[in-house]
């Protein structure tokens, strides 16, 4: 068994912090979509005045999904994760971009910010928004911008207050006589493969599209346009500051360890994992594990893996995020046929994720950060033999 220490090593914390604070992340694509969905591969490159690191991550199911609860475990639970701007209609059509700047955008008008393809500018501050994101969702209640909404879609289930609101429309097959009948000003989405835009475009409904984050400068930029465009350039510029803070604390409270851990990520009990090219995997290669599945070879960042293959990996954390989904906990693992030999299951390291936290890309990424410390620290600190 490996033995751990908490001495400093040379793949020190200082290297995982500038992967955050030195705001630089790119060279990735994409990894999830709205709910259960496959996503593509992604390279983070990451630099700062001190140092720059290269890691990566991704997976076929969960995105912008439904749940908030924890799981039951006999170690942590938790999970969080929305990119660019879309305008139809009387405003130029629009995806992707970066960051609203936090004082005003660069053409100095109030709500509104720019895309990689045009700028998206609405006429006054949106009283009616209708989200069909639930990402997005948590991102306007974290800005002060939830009394805004109208109307949100059957997935968004967080924080507690949506459900003062209609959540009767759908995100998947959205239904533009429905979204309209609530007489928005502003719709916000995380995809736009049913043509949607258009549609409500064609009505003159501005829409932002705000898709699946590949990094975590990614998950700032698009609070940053949504507090541009509802009027909360403020909150967002602190919330995005607090985020950094938190995750840089977070991760200078790692043990540092003379062997990196190895982990499993389960998206459900079939065995669909994440590689670390994925946004989620990126999380997990902040704090310094080694993912399994990066030994698959599927050629896709969201791998089927077997038992078999798992078990021979013997991964010393495992992290189940199928805990709403298909009931999985740390009991049901540790019954499956083989695996109590796991290193994971024998030292109570099996982890109850949680499923919609993991699969969304907005302010809760730092708990899900935060519970994927606490099981390193769990870990390490398991004596050795």
């Amino acid at each position: 068994m490996t033995t751990f220490t908490h001495r400093s090593v040379r793949r020190s914390r200082a290297l995982r912090t500038a992967l955050l604070i030195g705001v630089s992340l790119a060279s990735v694509t994409a990894c999830s979509t709205d709910s259960k969905s496959a996503a593509t591969t992604s390279t983070v490159a990451a630099s700062t005045t001190a140092a720059s690191a290269a890691s990566a991550s991704s997976s076929p199911g969960t995105t912008d999904s439904p749940g908030t609860t924890d799981s039951p475990g006999t170690t942590n639970s938790l999970g969080t994760s929305d990119t660019s701007a879309t305008t139809a209609g009387s405003t130029a059509a629009s995806t992707g971009g970066s960051a609203a700047d936090t004082t005003q955008t660069t053409s100095g008008i109030p709500f509104s910010v720019p895309t990689s393809s045009g700028t998206l500018t609405l006429p006054a501050k949106p009283v009616a928004i209708v989200s069909l994101s639930p990402t997005a969702t948590e991102d306007l209640f974290s800005l002060g911008a939830g009394g805004q909404l109208v109307a949100i879609d059957d997935q968004s289930n967080y924080p507690g207050a949506v459900s003062e609101l209609p959540a009767t429309l759908s995100g998947y097959t959205p239904n533009v006589e429905a979204i309209a009948a609530f007489k928005p000003d502003l719709v916000v989405i995380s995809d736009d493969t049913s043509g949607i835009a258009e549609q409500l475009g064609a009505l003159n409904i501005p829409v932002w599209t705000g898709p699946a984050a590949a990094t975590l400068d990614d998950v700032y930029s698009q609070i940053e346009q949504l507090g541009a465009l509802t009027g909360h350039v403020g909150q967002a510029d602190k919330l995005t500051a607090q985020m950094q803070t938190d995750i840089a604390t977070a991760l200078e409270g790692l043990p540092d360890t003379e062997v990196p851990l190895t982990y499993y990520h389960e998206l459900d009990n079939t065995f669909f994992s994440i590689t670390s090219n994925t946004f989620l995997g990126q999380i997990y290669s902040l704090a310094g594990l080694i993912n399994i599945a990066d030994q698959a070879e599927s050629g896709s960042d969201y791998p089927q893996l077997n038992s078999e293959f798992i078990i021979g990996a013997d991964p010393q954390l495992i992290f189940l995020a199928d805990t709403k989904c298909c009931g999985e906990s740390p009991q049901t693992v540790a019954a499956r046929d083989g695996w109590a030999a796991i290193s994971a299951v024998k030292n109570n390291a099996v982890i109850a994720m949680d499923d919609d936290i993991a699969s969304r890309w907005g302010p809760r990424v730092v708990d899900y950060l935060k519970a994927v410390v606490a099981a390193v620290d769990a870990a390490a600190s398991v004596p050795a033999g």
